[in-house]
């Protein structure tokens, strides 16, 4: 009753005080791209054919279904998925997961034919979706079909290679719709296998509703296909990443890493993750740094997490470049240190294993090495675990590697004369355990404990449940607590940053981003841009003009990388992290100009972010010449003064303003990723995301009356009594553009419910 009750007060008084932000929502609000529903299967429309029968829709409808494969570092076949024709001239629709990332993609037809992938001519990572072009010709391709009209009941019919029986035909019927995960799923009464995977769904006159791409865990007879008109705005704008560029996205960089044969190795901004087996003994994989290596004494360091839990990774040091080195890894539950000194078993031996109770089964461990002249320590998790002085090898590479059947993740990889102790010091443990002091033991109960309390009263069962009621409450306020200090960590950091004399936007953002991601590595993101900027530079003169080095950039963002704006999920709030805009190649105007802004600034051009409402947009101010508008969301397409307005006309009722075009600062363009992430968690009623970003937007804009209350009201809604009064305080002691009747409201609130 008490949540009801402040929920509506939280209501009554966030209606209020929104009508005093109303003006920054209008800065702020992104619009939608309505143009994405535009039909792009049009020219394909004719009159709908009469209904066939399951035998004479499967001979027509499999000529048009292909097998896709993708290949492993080895060469051989890898995944395999379904797919279909939607041109003649060779595009063909598919799930994204089917072609795996960075793989080579082979397409099979149904005459035999195999084709080679040339490009990935479109992706939209949020709906799983996947446009692949081969060079060919007079394909069979298959219409489009409207998925907003077909109906519950409806005959439908799939065809995939299900377990690689290829072209395999099975009928059901459209048993419901459902939002799973951002995605606007058809749920179909058929059995989903294993390489079914971007196959159609097809209705009974041969049109296309869906594509097929999930299993459901509940039921054998049960599956579900992406609604054919997700796909329709990746035919209509397109990302298209030539095959070449494809096979580099998440490669790792040479100039940094060595690869040796065997195993997957992928690097995403700061992480480096492996898979896959390799062919030597063990399945030893390795991958190492092309960095220096000290004069001894040094340290190499990096943090580790693998599956399964038996899995063996870790570090290398003193390579020869091939298969001589020391390892330093965890290894069925234990950690050991060995010797390499060929590729097969008889030229192996462990120098040292021990089964610390240091090392974590689960989440991330630390692995350091210290290399001196007569002996090797190793520490797990800030422990000294073990050394030896045996000195076969005393000189070489460091990098990591991974065994067997091991997926493992690396961060924080570093070398140096002496490295930083990451583990926390004892005086912080102490100070943690303080701040939680009085959190009953998590010990596990004794045999004997049990029998005794197995004698006792029934009621004993009872209290034990109070009890365990108690402490999940506790929990949960410690998990606060842990939240609140990540954020106020990361709030401190985005304050240097708005201190600084010229603001560091791209930083700014990150910590955005890092507000709800404690993974996020800042700084692996700004090393992953600065390699885009060193792609771009290696493209072009030394002495090239700003046109060219303009050109250069769009043409190895957008025609190379295949960035492009989120086309059918906008309001995903993964648009607005900067991070997975980087991994994902997509986002909102506002974060993609961000990047864009910041890759120009790094390449000696002035390009500027314009805070046009709802369509954020960038400007380049060449020292010579004109300046031109930019639409970063529309992969560079050059506007004129008339284009924006007509596309700013296209998404908003309100008035067009000259002043619209107007350049924003970097604080004004960070606090407008901000709102829009506001309104993302208040349409999801996430109350400690919404103080998070407001938060932020007070250390950018700290005499924002409507924004003291926001958080007035959410630290009431949180029960973060000290904070709510504060705010009231605040806003009782200063001007604002909130109404005193509003603080008076939630004042009286807060005395009520903080008394209860």
């Amino acid at each position: 009753m008490v949540g009801i009750v402040r929920s509506t007060i939280l209501l009554a008084i966030l209606l209020s005080a929104c009508d005093a932000i109303s003006a920054q929502d209008l800065a702020g609000k992104e619009g939608t791209n309505k143009s994405a529903e535009t039909d792009s299967n049009a020219a394909l429309a004719v009159k709908p054919p009469s209904n066939k029968t399951v035998e004479e829709l499967a001979a027509a409808a499999k000529k048009s279904v292909v097998v896709v494969t993708f290949t492993g570092r080895d060469g051989q076949r890898q995944g395999l998925g379904s797919g279909f024709i939607v041109t003649e001239d060779g595009l063909i629709a598919t799930n994204l997961h089917v072609i795996g990332e960075a793989r080579p993609i082979r397409v099979e037809l149904h005459d035999g034919r195999k084709f080679d992938v040339s490009a990935v001519h479109a992706t939209e990572r949020s709906q799983d979706l996947a446009i692949l072009k081969i060079d060919a010709r007079d394909l069979p391709t298959l219409p489009l079909g409207n998925s907003d009209d077909l109906q519950e009941g409806q005959p439908v019919v799939a065809i995939g290679n299900p377990l690689g029986l290829e072209r395999s035909v099975v009928s059901g019927v459209l048993s419901g719709r459902r939002d799973i995960e951002g995605r606007s799923m058809l749920q179909i009464a058929l059995p989903i296998e294993r390489g079914n995977s971007g196959g159609p769904l097809l209705d009974l006159q041969g049109r296309v509703h869906g594509l097929l791409t999930l299993k459901s865990m509940k039921s054998e007879n049960l599956g579900f296909a992406i609604c054919i008109n997700s796909l329709k705005p990746l035919l209509e704008k397109p990302n298209p990443i030539p095959m070449n560029r494809w096979l580099t996205i998440g490669a790792m960089d040479p100039d940094e890493w060595s690869v040796l044969p065997g195993g997957r190795w992928r690097q995403r901004a700061g992480q480096i993750s492996v898979d896959g087996r390799a062919g030597g003994f063990g399945g030893r994989a390795l991958c190492l740094s092309t960095q220096a290596v000290p004069d001894i004494p040094f340290e190499v360091a990096v943090q580790v997490k693998f599956t399964p839990s038996d899995g063996a990774a870790g570090l290398v040091i003193h390579s020869d470049g091939g298969d001589k080195h020391y390892g330093f890894y965890p290894s069925n539950g234990g950690v050991r240190l060995s010797r390499f000194d060929g590729p097969d078993v008889y030229s192996w031996a462990v120098l040292r294993e021990a089964r610390p109770k240091s090392l974590k089964k689960e989440g991330w461990n630390s692995l350091k090495v210290r290399v001196e002249s007569n002996r090797i320590l190793c520490y797990l998790n800030g422990e000294l675990t073990f050394e030896t002085n045996d000195s076969n090898y005393k000189s070489g590479k460091v990098g990591l590697c991974k065994f067997r059947q091991t997926e493992a993740e690396f961060k924080g990889f570093r070398v140096g004369e002496k490295l930083d102790e990451q583990r926390p010091s004892e005086e912080l443990i102490s100070r943690v355990s303080k701040a939680i002091e009085g959190a009953n033991s998590d010990e596990v109960a004794t045999i004997a404990t049990v029998k005794s309390l197995a004698t006792d009263d029934a009621r004993v069962v009872d209290l034990l449940e109070e009890e365990a009621k108690a402490l999940d409450l506790r929990a949960a306020r410690i998990r606060r607590i842990a939240n609140d200090v990540h954020a106020a960590k990361t709030l401190s950091e985005f304050q240097t940053v708005l201190k600084a004399d010229n603001i560091d936007l791209l930083r700014g953002a990150l910590l955005i981003a890092k507000l709800d991601n404690s993974e996020l590595e800042v700084e692996g993101y700004i090393h992953e841009v600065d390699r885009h900027v060193r792609q771009i530079k290696a493209a072009v003169a030394d002495d090239a003009t700003e046109g060219e080095r303009l050109a250069a950039l769009n043409r190895y963002l957008f025609e190379e990388q295949g960035f492009h704006g989120s086309r059918t999920d906008y309001d995903n709030r993964s648009n607005s992290y900067l991070n997975e805009v980087l991994d994902d190649r997509e986002g909102l105007p506002i974060t993609l100009s961000v990047l864009y802004v910041e890759i120009a600034k790094r390449l000696g051009l002035n390009v500027v972010g314009v805070g046009m409402p709802r369509h954020f947009l960038s400007r380049h101010e060449p020292k010579i010449g004109s300046p031109q508008l930019i639409d970063v969301f529309d992969r560079g397409r050059l506007l004129t003064r008339e284009d924006a307005q007509a596309k700013f006309e296209e998404l908003s009722d309100s008035p067009w303003k000259d002043s619209f075009l107007d350049s924003i600062t970097p604080q004004a363009t960070l606090e407008r990723i901000l709102r829009n992430l506001f309104r993302a968690a208040s349409d999801a009623q996430e109350v400690e995301r919404m103080l998070r970003y407001t938060d932020a937007i007070l250390a950018i804009s700290p005499d924002s009356g409507p924004d003291h209350m926001y958080r007035g009201i959410l630290s009431f809604q949180s029960e973060r009594w000290q904070q709510a009064r504060s705010e009231v305080e605040w806003l009782t002691n200063h001007d604002s553009d909130v109404s005193r009747a509003d603080i008076e409201k939630l004042a009286r609130a807060i005395a009520i419910e903080s008394q209860k």
